[in-house]
Formats: C-alpha cells, structure tokens, sequence
C-alpha cells in the first residue's frame, strides 16, 4: 500500500524456482546461501512478494541447523514469501516444510501447511493459487485453479510443460489448453531448469529457471496496462 492508502499500484512480483539446496553433484552443488542471493535480488528489485515455484529443496532430509538458517533467511527477507513444494521436496510427513519451523515466520505461505491452495493477500488486491506436491506421486499440477477473488490473480505450478499429446514418459503434466484456461495474470512455473515462456501465450507464463544456472530471477510487472515480465540478474554473493 502507498502512501495514500492506494492498493491498486503497480506490483513487482519476483518468481524463482528449483534451487535445490543441499544438492550434491560433480558439476555444481546447492546450498543455503542460493536462497540469501535469491532473496537480496528481489529485494534489490523492489519486490512485493517473492514466489518460490517447487524444488526449493534437493530432498527432505536437510539437517535441522540447515533447515534453522532457512528460516531466518525467510523472516529477515520480511516481504510476503509464497512457496510451492514440488516433487523433491513435497509436503510428506517427514517434509522440510513440517519441521524447524520454517513456516513459522508471518511473512512465509506455503501451500499444503499454511495455507491450502490459495493465499490471499488483501493489502496488495493480489491472490496466489498453487496445487502442492503432497507426495512424490504423479498428479495434474493445475487441476481445480479457482477463478480470482482479487484485481490480481496469480498461479502457481511445478510440473512438465507439454503441449503434445500425453507422454507416458513423463509425470506432472501441464498441458497448453490448461494454462490458456486459467483465469490468472500470470503463471509462475518450476521444474525446468531453463527459463522459458510456456503455454500459447494467452497469459503470462513462465519458467524462471534454476538461479545457479539461469543466474537470473524473473520479475513480474503488474500494471494497469497488463503484465510486463523481465529477468534480472542475480546479485553476488555476500
């Protein structure tokens, strides 16, 4: 909200994904301080809200002292922070989301523990809708998108873009007709690597990309002439 109480301003949304912490490989590893850049970028941005679109974990075995910095990373960042669990680290029993508080914070949301598909942000006239991998099994990430409830409306889906027809080969299906029918400004997607528009282009849809590999975030305009996406890139690290 401005100054003058005005909360139809235009919003800047930062979107990231799969930035698999605690990955361990021969070519990059993942750790917390991933998600310290993340965060400074979008501050560094002006954003109102940071969307984390799946995979913010390797797995759901992070260490507590892991799991304890996260946290204070989330609290400290203090702007809205929206996350998606996705097929690596999804809401189990055991998830990461469920122990050392990390989704104690008031600015933190994650979809399946705090909130259930839907986030509301009445202040910014701005909602965020999100399916959550509760297991590792398949599913539809967009099945049951609701209509909008504000003047903004955002999705949220961590799945393989697939503009085919079915792939036996390949789980978590996000299908073009499904993103044209999303009554949503704009869909932020995770799961791939790359960033890249997805969909016919009907709305605003994209995959942001892993940060270490993208080296940039995506930032969403929100204006009253529509929907103005950009990449930025990443700040260093501290």
């Amino acid at each position: 909200m401005d100054s003058n109480g005005d909360v139809r301003r235009p919003l800047v949304i930062a979107h990231s994904s799969d930035l698999h912490i605690c990955f361990e490989g021969r070519v990059r590893q993942s750790d917390v301080g991933v998600l310290d850049i993340v965060l400074r970028t979008a501050a560094a941005n002006g954003a109102d809200m940071l969307l984390l679109a799946g995979d913010i974990f390797d797995h759901n075995r992070l260490p507590l002292e892991t799991l304890d910095r996260t946290t204070r990373l989330l609290a400290d960042y203090g702007k809205p922070v929206v996350i998606l669990p996705g097929n690596h680290d999804p809401v189990t029993a055991d998830s990461v989301y469920r122990r050392g508080g990390m989704a104690d914070p008031d600015n933190v949301h994650v979809f399946g523990v705090t909130d259930g598909e839907q986030a509301a942000f009445a202040g910014l006239d701005l909602s965020v809708w999100g399916r959550p991998h509760m297991d590792y099994g398949d599913m539809s990430p967009l099945e049951g998108a609701p209509g909008r409830i504000y003047r903004w409306q955002i999705a949220m889906a961590h799945g393989h873009w697939h503009h085919g027809d079915d792939d036996p080969h390949r789980s978590w299906l996000i299908r073009s007709h499904q993103i044209a029918a999303l009554d949503a400004d704009y869909l932020a997607l995770g799961h791939w690597d790359r960033p890249t528009p997805a969909g016919d282009g009907s709305i605003a849809a994209y995959y942001s990309g892993s940060p270490d590999l993208a080296q940039t975030i995506n930032l969403v305009h929100l204006e009253a002439g529509g929907v103005r996406v950009e990449r930025a890139p990443l700040v260093e690290r501290a």
